[in-house]
């Protein structure tokens, strides 16, 4: 069952049940990465291995909870960007020091778990 049916009032499980999953938080990164609003097929492109379903679903979660605003451009065919909403760029400030973590320790990290398999 979902975390926010089970825990309505709990902010940290009902937040990080929506953006805590495989690609929420690599979508906002590459949207903040890329300073100008993107395309969904750019998108799709700096992530080659989502699938167009998967970044569907996704971009709607995030636009559900306000950190990714959608704009429709009435042309034909019609056109469509992503960018980040103020919510989302303070989300992302607040995980820069688990993202540095991250980085700082993969290899330590990889190595270890090589280690391990190998046992």
């Amino acid at each position: 069952m979902d975390s926010e049916l089970l825990f309505p009032e709990c902010p940290v499980r009902n937040i990080l049940a929506r953006i805590g999953d495989k690609w929420s938080l690599l979508v906002m990164h590459t949207l903040k990465e890329h300073a100008v609003p993107m395309r969904f097929s750019a998108l799709q492109k700096a992530l080659p291995d989502i699938t167009q379903k998967v970044l569907t679903t996704t971009l709607r979660s995030l636009e559900a909870d306000g950190f990714v605003h959608r704009t429709i451009y009435p042309e034909v065919p019609p056109r469509v960007e992503y960018r980040l909403t103020d919510r989302a760029c303070s989300f992302l400030e607040a995980c820069q020091p688990m993202v540095k973590w991250a980085i700082d320790h993969m290899a330590v990290i990889l190595k270890e778990r090589h280690r391990h398999i190998g046992q």
